[in-house]
This record gives structure tokens, C-alpha cells and sequence, in this order.
């Protein structure tokens, strides 16, 4: 049977994260091949000495072994155009923690790809606006960036049904896009010249939908306009209604809606005479049907009705490829509408950008952009410009500050400061810092002490 350590190690060595082990002390046990080529330093040089002499994150796993606490997708950038996102935890056995084990994915190769994308997108989109000019019918799709898979699988169903008059049911979270899809089927059906009339299902008051969807005859109520109103039902005939949240449609009012469906008519409130309309059904939800079927909270036959063909359209979080097009798309277009130069966004932005799990996606991706915009006045944006939330945390080589300075005398200022910044050159390798500051490791160690620098 083969020795377990050997099968830990080969796995180790296979994986292509950068692995760190060590134990309570900061001696390092295990340093895999992946680290060996994101530092490069040969397992040989550092396995059985203290991590704190050679790597960046040697504070990071000296914070994690006094505190307990994990570290997750921390940011980091090494050295000079290599980033890194990094996963450290303690490791305990029977309560007591043994030892830290580090994990550094290289996101670099990502990170230039994006900036590649990032640079050549606003040329890409300047010849898409000027083939739209020249054609005689553009695409009614082009609003719908992206190339990652999941997003092309929803625009190939939405293209393929566009053209008949099935009704459709849009599906997914709030913010990715689901009226965009609705539009730009409708402008690739054979309805496109009549018109598109939209109505948020869960932002009307109940008791005002009926007459809100179907109209009402004059004098039908106190208040009402005397000579009637025509409802969303009849402004969309011959075009397009579009459903949004469907899922909130009161049940009183999903009756009708799928008698309206079945019969091709309706009567207005108040009124006696039918009205025939020709539309077409396009509705969209965040909610899950099926489960708001089984709770009793929407009607099944409704549902097999609306639900002829499904489009999923895929939160942000699940193409992130599409982030650095997107960003670019919308600082453009945001820039033009308020009379700003085309802004450049720092690598780190973007690596924290494609990083954040944007539970607001498209529509959150494009309000942070707007605010990138207006208020960065000069120079590339960076990360300090990103709002707190979206920030993932970053891994700082920084000695803090102690809570007050050296007293005494500016000698002794001087000589804390020049600790200070030795340490943030050196990215907080001690051996490095002590050398860069012509005094011995020991000495180095004694003078942090006096300072209260950690």
C-alpha cells in the first residue's frame, strides 16, 4: 500500500495552485511545484526554514497562526505583473491548531487577457456602430454582450423563437438583462413595427391592476375619465406584452389574464362589449414557477400556458469572461453621456471586478461603472476608487503603525520610518529588510520590538 504522505505530495505537486504548509512555528513542511514557479524558489531552499524569510506571505500566515482566521481570495500582487488570489486556513487536530496551509492561484494570465480585451472592445464596438449605420436591418441582438457559453446559449434560443409568435418565459435574477432579451425579440419578430408595451407585475397595487391591464369604460368608477382609458392590452395589439415579474400577478388576476390568452379577447372595466386584441406574450421572473405552482401561489395551467419555450438568462457571476467587455462598454457609453474622457481602469480593478460575486449583477456592474465615472477626476481608476463592498480583501506587507511614534529623539523617528518602509519595499521579508538597511537579521528583529512594528 502505497504511503500516504507520498500520495499527499505527489497531489500537491499536481495541482496548479501555488501550496503552502507549515506549522504552528512558520516552518515550512511543504512547498509544491506551482510555488516553486511563482516565486521561484526551490522547495530545497525553503522547506525546513521559517517562511518568513522568503515569501510575501509570510505575514499573512503569521496573522492566520495568532488569530485563527482564515483568509479568503485575498489580492495580491508579488511582484510586478504577477497577481494572485489567495485561500489560507489553519489547520487544527483535536482542538489545537498544528499548522496553516496556503493556497495562491496565479491569475495573471487572466488579468492580461482581460486588459487585451479591455483594449481592443471600444474599437470592437466603434466598427459594430458603424456596420449597424450601414445595414439595412442591424441586428436586434447587438445590445446583448458577451461570448461566454451561457450567455450565447440564451441568445441562440432567444434568435431561434424571436421570429414566431410562441409566447416565451424569461427567467433569472434581478438585474441580468431579462427586458433587454424581451426587446430584442420582440424587434426580431415579424411584430416589430407595432408596439412594445411593458408592465412591472409586481409594482402595480392590486387593486389597480385590472383597469391598469385591461382599461376601463368611462364613468366605470368615481373618478374615472369620462370618456374611458385603454388598457396595456389594448396600446400592445398587434406587438408585443411584455410581463415583467410574473411571478407577482395576483391569482384573481391570473384568471383573466389566461382567459385573455385562450380567447383573444377581453372586456374593459365596466364595460359590456369585447374587446378582441392580437399580441404576443413575453413574460419574465426572478421567482421559481414550479415552486410558487406547488405552494399554490400561481396557477398551473397559467404557467404551461406562458411557459412554451424558457430562456435562463445566466447571472454575472457566471460569466465572468464577459466582465472586462462589459466594463468597457459601459465606461464608454457613460463617459459620452456626461462629457467625460474614456477612463483606464488599473489591472488590480479588474481583478477585483471579475472576483466580486455581484448579487446585483448586470445592473449593479453598470451603476458602479457610472459611479467610476463621475467621480474619479484624474489618472487610471484604481482600487481605492471601488466602493467597500465590492472590494475583496487585500493582502498588505505594510507594517502598521504602533499607537503612538518613537519618543525621544528624531533620530529615533527617523530610524522607525526607515524600518517602516524597508519592510513595505521588501514586502515584509525580514531578510531582505535587514540587508536592504545594512544591519543584521537579529538586530532588524530587536528594533521591530522596540517600535511595536509586527
Amino acid at each position: 500500500m502505497l504511503h500516504a504522505e507520498t500520495i499527499l505530495n505527489t497531489l500537491l505537486d499536481m495541482v496548479s495552485e501555488a501550496i503552502t504548509i507549515v506549522d504552528p512555528d512558520g516552518t515550512v513542511l511543504h512547498w509544491n511545484k506551482a510555488a516553486e514557479q511563482l516565486y521561484n524558489i526551490p522547495a530545497a531552499k525553503i522547506v525546513g526554514k521559517n517562511i518568513s524569510d522568503f515569501s510575501w506571505n509570510s505575514l499573512m500566515i503569521s496573522r492566520m497562526l495568532e488569530d485563527g482566521q482564515p483568509i479568503q481570495e485575498a489580492y495580491h500582487e508579488p511582484r510586478p505583473g504577477v497577481y494572485v488570489l489567495v485561500n489560507t486556513s489553519p489547520i487544527f487536530r483535536n482542538g489545537t491548531m498544528i499548522g496553516a496551509i496556503s493556497c495562491e492561484q496565479d491569475v495573471t494570465k487572466l488579468v492580461r487577457l482581460g486588459n487585451e480585451l479591455f483594449s481592443t472592445t471600444s474599437q470592437l464596438h466603434t466598427l459594430e456602430e458603424k456596420i449597424s449605420q450601414l445595414a439595412s436591418a442591424p441586428d436586434p441582438f447587438h445590445r446583448i454582450k458577451g461570448s461566454g457559453p451561457a450567455i450565447l446559449q440564451a441568445v441562440q434560443v432567444a434568435r431561434r423563437v424571436a421570429p414566431t409568435d410562441a409566447t416565451v418565459l424569461i427567467t433569472g435574477e434581478s438585474g441580468v438583462g431579462k427586458e433587454l432579451f424581451a426587446h430584442a425579440i420582440h424587434h426580431g419578430s415579424q411584430r416589430a413595427k407595432h408596439p412594445f408595451v411593458a408592465i412591472n407585475c409586481g409594482a402595480i397595487p392590486a387593486s389597480l391592476f385590472e383597469s391598469e391591464l385591461f382599461g376601463y369604460q368611462g364613468g366605470a368608477f368615481t373618478g374615472a375619465d369620462r370618456t374611458g382609458k385603454a388598457g396595456k392590452l389594448e396600446l400592445a395589439h398587434k406587438g408585443t406584452l411584455f410581463l415583467d415579474e410574473i411571478g407577482e400577478l395576483p391569482l384573481d388576476m391570473q384568471v383573466k389574464l389566461l382567459r385573455v390568452l385562450q380567447e383573444k379577447q377581453f372586456y374593459r372595466v365596466g364595460g359590456t362589449e369585447p374587446v378582441k386584441v392580437d399580441i404576443r406574450i413575453i413574460a419574465a421572473t426572478n421567482r421559481n414557477l414550479e415552486e410558487r405552482v406547488t405552494a399554490g401561489a400561481f396557477r398551473e395551467d397559467l404557467f404551461y400556458r406562458l411557459n412554451v419555450v424558457s430562456i435562463e438568462v445566466p447571472p454575472l457571476r457566471d460569466r465572468i469572461e464577459d466582465i472586462p467587455e462589459l466594463i468597457q462598454l459601459f465606461a464608454r457609453e457613460i463617459a459620452v453621456q456626461y462629457g467625460k474622457p474614456n477612463p483606464e481602469f488599473s489591472p488590480e480593478v479588474l481583478v477585483t471586478l471579475m472576483n466580486y460575486n455581484w448579487p446585483g449583477n448586470i445592473r449593479e456592474l453598470r451603476n458602479i461603472i457610472e459611479r467610476l465615472v463621475i467621480l474619479t477626476e484624474d489618472g487610471p481608476i484604481s482600487r481605492e476608487h471601488l466602493p467597500t463592498a465590492v472590494q475583496v480583501p487585500r493582502l498588505h506587507a505594510e507594517a502598521p503603525l504602533p499607537p503612538t511614534l518613537p519618543s525621544g529623539t528624531g533620530e529615533a523617528t527617523s530610524e522607525y520610518h526607515a524600518i517602516q518602509n524597508a519592510l513595505r519595499t521588501t514586502y515584509g521579508n525580514k531578510a531582505a529588510a535587514a540587508k536592504l538597511l545594512g544591519i543584521s537579521r537579529g538586530t532588524l528583529y530587536n528594533k521591530m520590538k522596540k517600535y511595536g512594528l509586527r
